[in-house]
C-alpha cells in the first residue's frame, strides 16, 4: 500500500510499544482474548516461570486439577516413604496383601498430610515419627499456598468483558462507521469507563514496509457506567485513518483494531484493565447489529440478551469499499 493513501489528518500514535519493522513481526500483535501475540524464547523455562502468576491466570479446570495431581503426587511419595521404611512402623495396619499395604499407607499419608489424624493408625520409631512430622509440616505450608491462591483467584481483579466477534462496517448518520460492541457479562459494573482504540496497518515508507499506529476517534470514548452492552463506533471520515480506503487497501495494509477498555470496579475496588483485537478477516462490510435488550413484559425492566452479542443483519453502505 503507497503512503499516499494514509490520510494526513490522521493522528499518528508512537506510543504504543510495538515496533515498526515488519520484517521483525509475525502475525497480529494481539490474540482475539487480549493476549499478545508473543512466543517468549531464549530463557530455560524454570528462569522465565512465574508459578504464582501461572496459577492464577490459569483456567480453573486445570488449577483444581494441578491442586488435585499435587495432592495425589505428595501423598503417593510420603506412602513409598513410609513403605521403605517397613509397614511395621505404622502401629495399627491391618493389612495382608501388597495392595492393601499400600492403600493403607497412602490414606495414613492423606490423614497426615492434611492433619485430620483418625487415630488408628500411629507412627513408631524416630524415622517414621519423623517423617509423618515433616509431612504435617509440609500439609500446612501447602494449604497455606493454597488458600492464598484461591483468594487471590476470587479476588483478581477482572474485567468480565465480553467482545463481538466481528466489527461491521456499518451505516452511520449520513455515512458509515466502522463499529463493535462489548458488553458486561456478570454484575461487576464498571464505572468512569474510557476506551482507546488504536489502528495497526502495514505502509510502504522510503521503498521499506513498516508498522504504523493510528489513533482511532471514536464517536463517544467515554462513559459513566456500563451496565449493558456499548457499540463503540468509528465514523469513516476525513479524521479516519482508513479514509477513502477499499477492501483491498485495508488487506494489503493488514489492519488490525486494537481496543483498551480500562474502568474502575466498584466490587473490586480497582482499575480493571481489558484488551480486545480486530484483524481485517473478522471485518464485516454492509452489517449492522441487531439490538440485544428490549423492556420486559410490564415494561418496568430491561431484558439483556448476551447470546445475541454477535449477531447482524445485512445494511446497505452509502460508499463503496
Amino acid at each position: 500500500m503507497l503512503l499516499k493513501k494514509l490520510n494526513i489528518r490522521a493522528q499518528i500514535n508512537n506510543e504504543t510499544g510495538l515496533g515498526t519493522n515488519t520484517a521483525l513481526g509475525g502475525g497480529r500483535f494481539f490474540n482475539k482474548d487480549g493476549v499478545a501475540n508473543v512466543e517468549v524464547r531464549g530463557l530455560h523455562f524454570w528462569q522465565r516461570l512465574n508459578l504464582y502468576h501461572t496459577m492464577l491466570s490459569m483456567k480453573r479446570w486445570k488449577f483444581l486439577l494441578a491442586i488435585m495431581l499435587f495432592f495425589i503426587s505428595i501423598n503417593l511419595l510420603f506412602a513409598c516413604l513410609y513403605l521403605i521404611i517397613g509397614i511395621e512402623h505404622l502401629n495399627g495396619l491391618v493389612a495382608d496383601t501388597a495392595g492393601e499395604k499400600f492403600g493403607e499407607a497412602f490414606f495414613f499419608s492423606a490423614q497426615t498430610f492434611t492433619t485430620v489424624g483418625y487415630g488408628r493408625i500411629n507412627p513408631v520409631g524416630f524415622i517414621t515419627s519423623f517423617v509423618a512430622s515433616l509431612e504435617a509440616l509440609t500439609g500446612l505450608m501447602s494449604f497455606a499456598l493454597a488458600t492464598g491462591l484461591l483468594y487471590g483467584r476470587f479476588a483478581r481483579p477482572r474485567s468480565f468483558i465480553q467482545y463481538s466477534k466481528h466489527a461491521l462496517f456499518s451505516p452511520f448518520k449520513e455515512g458509515v462507521a466502522l463499529m463493535f460492541r462489548m458488553v458486561p457479562y456478570t454484575k461487576n459494573y464498571l464505572v468512569n469507563v474510557e476506551v482507546k482504540v488504536t489502528m495497526a496497518m502495514k505502509v510502504l515508507e522510503d521503498g521499506v514496509m513498516k508498522n504504523k499506529f493510528f489513533d482511532v476517534p471514536l464517536d463517544i470514548s467515554k462513559a459513566s457506567t456500563m451496565t449493558a452492552n456499548w457499540t463503540l463506533v468509528h465514523p469513516i471520515n476525513e479524521d479516519s485513518p482508513i479514509y477513502q480506503f477499499s477492501k483491498e487497501d485495508m488487506s494489503n495494509a493488514e489492519v488490525e483494531l486494537l481496543v483498551f477498555v480500562q474502568g474502575f470496579d466498584e466490587s473490586f475496588s480497582n482499575t480493571v484493565i481489558s484488551k480486545a483485537s480486530y484483524t481485517f478477516e473478522e471485518f464485516i462490510f454492509g452489517a449492522k447489529f441487531i439490538p440485544m435488550y428490549h423492556p420486559n413484559e410490564t415494561n418496568d425492566k430491561t431484558i439483556l440478551h448476551l447470546d445475541r452479542l454477535d449477531l447482524f443483519t445485512p445494511a446497505e453502505l452509502t460508499q463503496q469499499f
